[in-house]
C-alpha cells in the first residue's frame, strides 16, 4: 500500500432525507372485524335453534392510519397489544384486505410475520429453505446457492438433512430467521423477531440487522422493546387504539409508548382504609402516588419527582404528630426512609380530635425501573410511639431510565482520569 492510499471505513448510514423516495405510503386506512357476541359450540345448539340470529360486535383495529416511509428507512411500530400493529402489518403483506385507505409500496416485499410458517415437518430443513426461498420469489438455483449460507449462520450444518418435526423450536426459529437474511427484497416486514435463539445467536441477528441497516435496506419492525427501537429505527410509530399516537423520533416513541403502557386503568392506588382497626387513634383515610399534574397515578418515569400524598384523621388530642414512610422495592429491599411532622413546618403544634391534614411528600427519583412500595406510619412525635402503621399502603412502577443496571439507584456522577505515568517511563 503506498503512502498515498487510505482505507475509509463506513459509518452509520444517515436517516434518509425527506428528499429520499417513498417506500410505503399509508393513507386513512381502516380495518374492522365482525366479532359474534353469541358463539355456537355444537351441533345440536345449531339444530335447536337453527334460525337463531347471529348477533356480532364491530372491532376497529385501525381507525384512519396515515403515515409514510422512506427508501432506506428503518421504521419502527410500537404499542400496546391489542392497538392494531399486527393487522397494520397484515394488512402491508396484503395478507388482509383494507375496508378502506390506500396502500402503496414501491418495490419487491418480504412478510417475516411468524418465523417458521410455511415450514413442512415432513421435510427436511434442506428441503424446507428451497420450497421456503422459491416462495419469497427466489429461482430454485439461487435458493440452492444460497443453502450453505443459510445453514452456516443457522449453525444447522449437521442436521441440514433432518426432519424438521425432529427440530426442537430454537432450531426451527433459526433457520427461519437466517431464509430471512438471503432473501433479495426491497422492503422487509418484521414482526418481533430478535429474541430468537440463545445469546450467542441473538448477538448474530443483531449484528446481521446492524448490517441491513448500514446497506440502506428498507425494514419496518413491530416489537414491544424499546431498547431495539432506540438503537436500530431511524424514526417510529406509537399506535393506540388503532390511530396513530405519536410520529418521530425513536426515544420520543419510546417514552409516550413507556407512559402509555404503565398509564393506570382506574383510579390509582390507594390506601387499606379498610384493614384499619375502628380502635386505632388516627384514621388513614386515603394514599396514593401523584403525577406531574397533580393526578392520581400508579406509575412515574425514572428522573420524574416521586410524590406521595396521605389523609389523615386524628380521633383523639395528640401533643404532636410525625409521618413517616419507608420505600421498598418488589423484593422487600428497603431503599430509603423519610420523615416530617404533621400540622407544623419546623416545630410540631398540638393536634385535636377530628382534625384531617392532607400531606404531600415529594423526592428525587433516581430509581431503577421496577416494583416499588410505601409502608405509611404515623407516629407520636413529642410522646413515643407508633399511632398508625400501614403497610404497602402505596405500590407503584417507575419506568424508563437505564437497562440493563443492577443497582437500585441510578446516582449522577462525574468521572475524572488522570495520566500519572506508565511503567518503564
Amino acid at each position: 500500500m503506498s503512502a498515498e492510499e487510505t482505507i475509509v471505513t463506513p459509518g452509520p448510514r444517515p436517516a434518509p432525507g425527506p428528499s429520499a423516495p417513498i417506500a410505503i405510503q399509508v393513507e386513512n386506512l381502516h380495518k374492522s372485524f365482525r366479532i359474534p357476541t353469541h358463539r355456537v359450540d355444537s351441533l345440536k345448539e345449531r339444530a335447536v335453534h337453527p334460525f337463531a340470529k347471529r348477533e356480532y360486535r364491530e372491532l376497529h383495529a385501525l381507525d384512519g392510519i396515515s403515515f409514510e416511509v422512506r427508501q432506506g428507512e428503518f421504521f419502527g411500530i410500537v404499542g400496546r397489544n391489542g392497538s392494531g400493529k399486527s393487522t397494520l402489518l397484515k394488512l402491508l403483506a396484503s395478507i388482509y384486505r383494507a375496508d378502506s385507505g390506500t396502500i402503496r409500496l414501491a418495490g419487491r416485499l418480504a412478510p417475516f410475520i411468524e418465523l417458521g410458517v410455511g415450514f413442512n415437518a415432513e421435510l427436511s430443513a434442506r428441503e424446507n429453505v428451497v420450497l421456503n426461498g422459491v416462495m419469497m420469489g427466489l429461482s430454485p438455483r439461487e435458493t440452492r446457492n444460497r443453502l450453505d449460507a443459510v445453514v452456516e449462520f443457522a449453525e444447522l450444518g449437521e442436521f441440514i438433512d433432518l426432519k424438521l418435526k425432529n427440530y426442537s423450536s430454537g432450531m426451527l426459529v433459526r433457520l427461519a430467521f437466517s431464509l430471512m437474511l438471503e432473501v433479495d427484497a426491497d422492503v422487509l416486514l418484521i414482526d418481533e423477531v430478535l429474541a430468537v435463539g440463545d445469546a450467542a445467536f441473538q448477538q448474530k441477528c443483531a449484528d446481521a440487522f446492524r448490517e441491513m441497516k448500514a446497506a440502506g435496506k428498507t425494514i419496518v419492525l413491530v416489537t414491544h422493546a424499546m431498547a431495539t427501537v432506540e438503537e436500530y429505527c431511524h424514526r417510529a410509530m406509537l399506535i393506540s387504539d388503532g390511530q396513530v399516537a405519536h410520529l418521530g423520533e425513536p426515544e420520543e416513541v419510546g417514552r409516550k409508548y413507556l407512559r402509555l403502557n404503565f398509564k393506570p386503568a382506574g383510579a390509582g392506588a390507594a390506601a387499606g382504609a379498610g384493614e384499619q382497626s375502628e380502635d386505632a387513634t388516627v384514621k388513614m383515610l386515603d394514599a396514593c402516588l401523584l403525577d406531574a399534574g397533580g393526578e392520581r397515578a400508579s406509575s412515574v418515569e425514572h428522573g420524574d419527582e416521586i410524590r406521595i400524598q396521605i389523609e389523615i384523621e386524628a380521633r383523639q388530642d395528640f401533643a404532636a404528630l410525625g409521618v413517616s414512610y419507608l420505600l421498598v422495592n418488589g423484593d422487600g429491599v428497603g431503599v430509603t426512609q423519610l420523615r416530617a411532622t404533621i400540622g407544623g413546618e419546623k416545630v410540631p403544634r398540638p393536634i385535636k380530635a377530628g382534625e384531617r391534614f392532607r400531606v404531600e411528600t415529594t423526592i428525587a427519583n433516581p430509581l431503577a425501573p421496577g416494583h416499588y412500595l410505601v409502608h405509611c406510619g404515623v407516629n407520636r412525635v413529642l410522646e413515643g410511639g407508633v399511632a398508625l402503621d400501614i403497610p404497602s399502603a402505596i405500590d407503584f412502577v417507575v419506568f424508563g431510565g437505564p437497562t440493563g443496571d443492577r443497582a437500585l439507584i441510578s446516582l449522577p456522577q462525574e468521572t475524572k482520569t488522570t495520566v500519572i505515568g506508565s511503567e518503564g517511563a
